[in-house]
């Protein structure tokens, strides 16, 4: 995965809003760019960009609320700050229990907002590296032949080699001659490693009927 500048997304249907909301940012280094729209934002989103979503929970078209939640149906992952005027109780439970960042109620100090952006920008790196990693794995797996995956999925079941054997009909000499070209192509130092290479796929919502 290529690198990609973090930039907070603000979007809010009061320009002024947005323009004092980017020109704080960049005023202590952070990119900023602002959208009147949720459905302006999402027209030009796409997953190489990084950092985080600034979002009005009250907007005109599709609310905050509901972008939210078109966000995490798609898989995307991108960390949340709430911003509104009139929140109340139940709103702000919901988006923080969907994953939200932040909620924080106009109008707010400007450490407040740096801290929320600061704390959004961490979860993103680590959700990168969580997909870098992730990919890599995806990569090596591609790399085994077909009966080096069953080898793998039988292996990582807990079947001893002289199990697997007669399950594929072969002998043990080439159980153990899969097995070990399983293990260096899937860089794996020990089977507890590749199990939770393993268990770390199917884990993966990316992978789930319904993502892309």
């Amino acid at each position: 995965m290529t690198a990609a500048r973090e930039k907070v997304f603000i979007v809010d249907d009061d320009p002024s809003i947005c323009e004092g909301l980017e020109n704080l940012l960049e005023s202590v280094g952070i990119a900023a760019e602002h959208f009147p729209s949720a459905e302006a934002f999402r027209a030009c989103w796409d997953r190489a960009k990084a950092g985080c979503l600034l979002l009005d929970a009250r907007l005109p078209g599709i609310s905050g609320v509901e972008l939210q939640e078109e966000i995490r149906k798609a898989g995307l992952g991108l960390p949340i700050i709430f911003m509104t005027a009139h929140g109340d109780v139940p709103m702000v439970r919901k988006v923080m229990k969907a994953g939200a960042v932040e909620f924080l109620t106009k109008p707010f100090q400007k450490e407040e907002l740096i801290h929320a952006v600061e704390q959004a920008f961490d979860y993103d790196r680590a959700r990168r590296r969580e997909a870098e990693e992730l990919d890599s794995i995806l990569a090596r797996l591609e790399s085994l032949s077909e009966r080096e995956r069953e080898v793998m999925g039988l292996v990582t079941a807990g079947l001893l080699n002289k199990q697997i054997a007669a399950d594929l009909e072969v002998s043990e000499i080439t159980v153990k001659l899969h097995r070990r070209k399983v293990m260096e192509k899937m860089r794996a130092n020990s089977l507890a490693e590749l199990v939770k290479m393993c268990e770390r796929v199917k884990a993966s919502p990316r992978l789930r009927p319904g993502r892309s």
